[in-house]
């Protein structure tokens, strides 16, 4: 019997690829399927998923609530910021009203950070879309194909390294969505596309779970895989930057988790940056 192929779509960062480790090394057994990994920001898996090319992807949450009729959510998987999450920085400090009349380089339109951003200022602010990894770069030019930047929006390892280029924290909205709503944010998710039937589905999220499982049981060898995916980072770097994301959230969202979720989608829906008020729908 011919392997049924499964085209996966993850961001090229350390977390996404301690995740995947097992399966795009063939760590695993995988039975009647057969796995094609395919590497890209975040933004663009997000901007994909809407032609629903790929059967399992990582998303935005954010870009979930325009993708609920094609996939759902895994219940693995998940990169939950528990107290902290994306930043803002810039290269000198300011009061985190000032943004409203800055203009800030962020990820994607369709990332959480972007909605994240949205509700904590109350308002749509000026903004430019800069790959991911170019936006500390852009914030210490101050530009970006001759638009002046004042302010980035930043995620994965960025977090992590913004001080070496004597950035400023203006704010933690994983910290600011904690105080508002007493939950972790929630991220980033596996999504899986509707049309492969029950039991397609059911076999491909067990063998997403058991890739992230043995990653955390061969924390060395998972941690060599996603050190060829962490720019700027040295190897306690990226074991902290692993564990921020990787961890008990990404085995199973977990009641609280899929509450954090809920909870995202319909203040995203009351202050209008989503369109429809979604529920959520997880694998089984």
């Amino acid at each position: 019997m011919p392997e049924q192929l499964i085209r996966v779509g993850h961001s090229p960062d350390p977390d996404d690829a301690f995740m995947f480790y097992a399966l795009a090394r063939d760590k695993i057994e995988t039975g009647a399927y057969r796995f094609e990994h395919e590497l890209v920001d975040i933004e663009t898996l997000n901007r994909r998923a809407f032609s629903g090319e790929l059967e399992l992807t990582a998303v935005s949450l954010h870009a979930y609530a325009h993708l609920a009729d094609k996939y759902l959510l895994c219940a693995c998987g998940a990169s939950m910021g528990d107290q902290y999450g994306p930043m803002v920085v810039a290269k000198q400090s300011c009061e985190i009203d000032a943004l409203r009349s800055m203009t800030l380089a962020v990820p994607g339109t369709l990332t959480t950070a972007y909605l994240a951003l949205r509700m904590c200022l109350g308002m749509d602010f000026k903004h430019v879309v800069v790959p991911f990894d170019e936006i500390l770069d852009t914030v210490v030019k101050g530009e970006y194909n001759g638009q002046t930047i004042d302010a980035g929006l930043i995620i994965h390892e960025g977090q992590l390294t913004y001080a070496e280029d004597n950035l400023q924290l203006i704010i933690d909205l994983g910290k600011w969505w904690f105080q508002e709503t007493g939950l972790p944010l929630p991220l980033g998710a596996n999504a899986i596309r509707k049309d492969l039937g029950a039991a397609a589905i059911n076999d491909v999220h067990s063998l997403l779970k058991e890739s992230i499982q043995y990653g955390l049981d061969h924390r060395d060898a998972a941690l060599d895989y996603a050190l060829g995916f962490g720019r700027g980072l040295d190897r306690a770097m990226a074991d902290e930057f692993v564990g921020m994301y990787v961890n008990d959230w990404t085995l199973d969202f977990g009641q609280r988790g899929r509450e954090a979720v809920t909870e995202l989608l319909r203040r995203g829906h009351q202050t209008k940056v989503i369109p429809e008020l979604v529920t959520p729908e997880f694998v089984g």
